[in-house]
């Protein structure tokens, strides 16, 4: 059977564009009593863009900690802060920031409207509601959270996202002017799980020719923001994030995120470096993507941490490693049906003490 997925359906490109957000959440505000939320990472805090938030009569703004990988006890507990301000469903959630803002919004949405914790429906098609109206607008590029299907989060047991067609945002707004302050650092670590995402989609064993179209794109991208320089790296980053997620909605990405959830899930490392770490450990399966990956890590003067788990227990190695091989799709991706004879526990072992 062929995936009959959902994209996002109303997607808006420019820069300037944010001053359009009023425009496009007046249409979804049904009643004078009805309200939106803006999920605003609290690095805005008293800055300029939170000082441009289209914000109406009873609107609220929610400021949202991102130094820590989203975990399901948070969305709960900003869930229950909502439920608490109005009694009344709001008509939008808007989350704006990196990835992991993103998928707060996204999570909070759904928690809306369906009964539980976020960590009952950590898995594949688990949610039975749709989700509350929620648009993106990031103001990092390249986590291609802003057009996935999954919200990532970090529960008691396990670093699993809410996999559903109703975690898709039902508006992406991509303006290239807010990502253009981000520190290099951070710039280089969500550009390059952009990159990864593409190299694991057109190496992977599910690719076709839906995915290989637009990871090529993505990665033509890529290199031309971080290994060419080009002048509007901006906006090209930003097509590059929406064109690498749309790659792997029609495939999935591979051993590289696999072994990064592990590391974030022991750690708490954040998703972007977490996948810079475990890709420069993974030579012998993506040799051409390592290769260039160092190339650009070496352009922009980038060095990775290291010696991250020398000093880890047996038992903190031993979650990583089941955290990891828990993600069995990834694993097939990258090396077929017979992945688990390939890729043992010894060998993600071995890959953890290396880093």
């Amino acid at each position: 059977m062929y995936r009959n997925f959902k994209i996002v359906p109303q997607i808006i490109f420019g820069r300037g564009s944010f001053n359009q957000l009023g425009d496009i959440l007046q249409a979804k505000r049904v009643a004078p009593e009805s309200y939106m939320v803006f999920v605003l990472d609290d690095v805005f805090k008293g800055r300029e863009l939170e000082s441009r938030l289209p914000l109406q009569k009873g609107d609220r703004v929610l400021l949202v900690n991102v130094d820590d990988e989203p975990k399901t006890d948070y969305i709960d507990y900003l869930t229950a802060q909502l439920r608490s301000y109005n009694l009344r469903t709001p008509d939008g959630i808007i989350g704006i920031g990196g990835g992991a803002t993103m998928d707060i919004a996204k999570a909070v949405s759904l928690m809306l409207n369906n009964p539980g914790t976020a960590a009952d429906y950590q898995g594949w098609d688990l949610i039975n509601n749709p989700a509350v109206y929620h648009v993106a607008v990031p103001t990092l590029a390249g986590t291609g959270a802003e057009i996935s299907r999954t919200t990532v989060l970090t529960g008691p047991v396990k670093k699993l996202g809410i996999n559903s067609d109703y975690t898709l945002y039902d508006q992406i707004l991509l303006d290239p002017e807010l990502i253009k302050d981000v520190p290099k650092d951070q710039w280089f670590y969500t550009g390059m799980d952009c990159y990864i995402h593409d190299v694991e989609s057109l190496e992977g064993t599910f690719l076709n020719e839906f995915s290989r179209a637009y990871g090529e794109k993505s990665i033509e991208l890529c290199r031309q923001v971080f290994l060419e320089d080009h002048p509007d790296k901006d906006d090209k980053l930003m097509m590059a994030s929406y064109f690498g997620g749309m790659s792997i909605a029609y495939s999935q990405v591979g051993a590289c995120h696999a072994l990064s959830y592990g590391l974030s899930f022991v750690l708490g490392t954040h998703h972007g470096i977490g996948c810079c770490i475990t890709f420069d450990y993974l030579e012998d399966v993506y040799p051409e993507g390592v290769k260039e990956f160092r190339q650009m890590m070496a352009k922009h003067d980038i060095k990775l941490p290291r010696n991250l788990t020398k000093g880890l227990d047996d038992k903190a190695l031993d979650t990583m490693a089941n955290v990891a091989l828990g993600l069995a799709p990834l694993w097939e991706n990258c090396f077929g049906k017979d992945w688990q004879s390939i890729m043992t526990k010894e060998r993600v072992l071995e890959l953890y003490r290396k880093m």
